[in-house]
This record gives structure tokens, sequence and C-alpha cells, in this order.
């Protein structure tokens, strides 16, 4: 008889997701949004849920249901050569090139770094504090096996205890009214789609399809062997999570917009978490945070390692053990975290617009499977169509990033007035949608065509 999760497993599975989903970047981008949204805070919250908390979950569903061993195998439905290029793009994305890095620069800049005292760009302190962190990342990681208990039974009640300390003090004792708050920058105009774009900034649709697999393996390891059931568990416990995340979200973006009652908007998040933060504690409020913060990334690096780990194992046999990556992927991390926490955010955004799209289309490509038999014409056609028009996001996110001269001698200003006058919805960062979708068009009636083609046969 096939075996049913209990529910205390459920909840186990689900706190082990949400520890690795729920990096310190998941509590600067929220506060920051809530500060800046204003009295428009709710639209902003909704357009934030879709891509913090919506994606992943179908990005986790979509691994369940799929039954793929993994992102490689999922994305290979396009084409092996591109399996091969968008599982390599999205786990270094995810893994040591941005995310991990970030999770060491994020912890020391706001939760140590105000501690110590020390001016901004401090590098020894830095230089420490990271040797220190990806130590205790890597020993963590190297015990891939009791991924469950590290991060669903330790380190994750550890953050949720510092985080609701904070966050529910601050929401008992409002600094100010949101509604007599004005909303700032693009949440003026457009807080719905600017609190979409703000959502990729989280990373984690593409760590959900990393993580999915994760989800899966425990699930199987719990005694749930049919694949049925094995979907129907990874959904469920991704719900349980999505469920946790929301609220949270929700939670931090609140207190962010009452702050504006007593300060004005601060730099980023981190600075409006460390302001609230002395506002109701103090010096105190100083270590809460510090330690909030730090457990946080913990947890996500631990996930991210051991994801990026085992997946470059599994996609280069024989090269290396999974100890050799871990330690690599520690290395390379750890080097450019001391490249400092700003250059990090500055060049990450580039890379995230033009790989969400795609990410995002492979998940609804993916739930959608059923509809077209998973045919391979139509995942081509729309992820062909989606990656041309990435491309111009990418360009306009880059020319933002890279100094003036830089970004005229590649012409990249061309490119995004050439974009802006032909794809809809591109001044929104969305120029991708009406091409993935006429992608889908064309993909879906050769599916058609195609069959009919065979029948008459």
């Amino acid at each position: 008889m096939e075996k049913k999760l209990r529910f205390g497993e459920y909840i186990t599975i689900a706190s082990m997701l949400f520890g690795l989903f729920f990096g310190a970047g998941n509590l600067i981008f929220p506060a920051s949004m809530g500060q800046l949204a204003g009295h428009n805070v709710w639209q902003a919250i909704g357009g934030f849920l879709i891509t913090g908390v919506g994606l992943p979950l179908l990005a986790v569903a979509a691994l369940g249901v799929s039954r793929c061993g993994g992102l490689a195998e999922l994305s290979s439905r396009v084409s092996r050569g591109y399996g091969m290029f968008f599982t390599c793009a999205l786990y270094l994305t995810i893994g040591p090139f941005f995310a991990i890095p970030r999770c060491a620069t994020v912890s020391f800049t706001v939760g140590v770094q105000p501690l110590l005292g020390e001016q901004q760009g401090a590098a020894l302190p830095l230089l420490v504090f990271s040797l220190l962190f990806f130590g205790a990342a890597l020993w963590f990681s190297l015990r891939p096996s009791n991924i469950l208990t590290w991060v669903g039974k330790v380190l994750n009640p550890l953050f949720l205890a510092c985080l609701g300390i904070l966050v529910i003090t601050a929401l008992l004792r409002p600094a100010g009214a949101i509604s007599a708050v004005e909303p700032q920058g693009a949440y003026a105009a457009a807080p719905f789609s600017t609190g979409f774009l703000e959502g990729y900034n989280t990373m984690d649709a593409l760590a959900g399809l990393a993580f999915g697999i994760i989800v899966v393996n425990v699930v199987r390891g719990l005694g749930v062997r049919q694949p049925g059931a094995v979907a129907a568990s990874t959904v469920k416990a991704g719900v349980f999570s999505s469920v946790i995340m929301a609220a949270i979200y929700i939670a931090i973006t609140l207190v962010g917009a009452q702050s504006r009652g007593a300060y004005p908007a601060s730099a980023n998040g981190g600075e409006a978490l460390a302001v609230i933060a002395r506002h109701y504690f103090g010096t105190a409020g100083g270590l809460i945070l510090a330690l909030t913060v730090t457990f946080a990334c913990l947890k996500t690096s631990v996930g991210l390692i051991t994801s990026c780990g085992e997946t470059f194992k599994a996609l280069f046999p024989g090269r290396f053990t999974y100890k050799v990556w871990a330690i690599g992927f520690c290395t390379v991390s750890f080097l450019i975290a001391n490249v400092g926490l700003n250059a990090i955010l500055n060049y990450s955004l580039p890379v995230l617009m033009f790989l969400y799209p795609l990410a995002i289309t492979l998940i609804l490509l993916t739930l959608l499977g059923r509809v077209y038999q998973n045919d391979g014409r139509v995942y081509r056609w729309v992820t062909g169509f989606t990656l041309a028009a990435a491309l111009f996001d990418f360009a306009k996110a880059l020319a933002g990033a890279l100094p003036a001269a830089v970004s005229a001698a590649l012409h990249l200003d061309a490119a995004v007035e050439f974009a802006g006058r032909w794809l809809p919805l591109f001044g929104l960062g969305l120029g991708w949608v009406c091409p993935a979708a006429v992608g889908f068009v064309i993909g879906f009636v050769l599916h058609k065509t195609g069959r009919a083609a065979a029948r008459a046969n």
C-alpha cells in the first residue's frame, strides 16, 4: 500500500522548502518596497506575490508534475543543447555568481557591520566574516543527506523566532499610518507592475526550478514511491511553504510602509530594517537583526550549495565528486562576495531580466503540457521567441548597469530604442509576453496539424 505523508511531515518539508527559499534578499526587498509604495502598498504586494510566491510554487509544482529527474531533463524538452545551457546558466546565477555571494554580503552589510561600527565598504571585516560564513555553509553542505534536519528543523525555526520578535512588535506598535505615506518613484504610477518586477530580485522562481527536485527526493526518502503520489505530495508541501512566505512578505512590506510615519525612505531594504530594529529595540535591535539576517542567509546558502553541487555532479559525471563541487562553489562565492554587495546587485539584474522570462515560460509550458502532449515544437517555438525578446530586456538592464561610455560603445541604447518601439509592454519590463504568446500559437498549430496528418496516414 502506498504510504501517505503525515501532516507533521508535510509541515517539516514545507519548513525546509521555505528555509531554502527565504534568504536575506527576501527580507530586504519587501521592506524597501513597502517604504517606496506608501499607500499603494497593496497593489505593489499583489504584483510582488505573483513573482515572489506564485512563480516559485508553480516551479516546484512543475518539477513534481513533470516527473523529470531535475531541471536539466525538464529544460531538455526544448533541446538537449538548450537544456545544458539553461541549467548551467540558472544554477550559476542562483549559485556562486550572484545568489550565494549575496547571502554573505547582505548578512554582513545589514546585520554585522552596523554592530562593528565600521564604515561602508570595510574590506577586512567582510573578508573575515565571509570566511567564517562560508566555512559554516560548507560544513552543512558536505552533509546533504541531512538537509531536511539542518534547514527544516534547526536553522529555519531559529530564523523564524528572530524574525517574529521584530515583525510582530512592529505590527503591534506601528510607527505611522500607511494611508498618509505618499508613494515614490515607479510605485506612484505603476505599483503593480513595479512590485511584479521587484519579485525578480528574490530569484525564487529560478530557485524553485532548482529546489523542486530536492523536495521530490525528500518525499521519496520518506517512503512515497508512486510517481503520482510524489507529485501530489510535492505540490502540497509547496502550498504550505507558499502560505508561510506570503504571510511574511505581507508583514514585512507593511512594516516597511509604516516606518515611513517616523523616518524617510532608506537607500535600501537593509538600511530600512536596521532603522526599524533600532526604533523598537535600540541597540538590542541590531543584535536581533544580525541574528535574523545571518540565519536567513546561512540556510539559503546551504540549500544553494547543495543543489549546485549535486546538479553539476550529475551534468558532468566522472569529472569531480560532490565534495569537490561544493568546495569549489564555496570558494568562488567567497571571492565574489568580497567584491561587495553593490556590485553584486548591480550586475545581477541584467541576468535576471534575461533568465526570468525563460524560466516563467518553461514553468507554464510544463504545467500545460497535457494540452499539447508536451510536444517539443511548442517548447521550441515559445522558447525561441521568448529568448529573442529577453535579450532586449537584458540589454536595457545592462545599459543601466554599465558606465555610459561602455553602453554607448556596445550600442545598447539603439537596441533598447528599437524594442521600445516594436515590443508591447517593453517599458514595463514585460516585452517577452507577446512574443511568447505568438510562439505558443505557432507551436500549438503545428502540433495540431501534425496530429491531424498522423491520423490521416
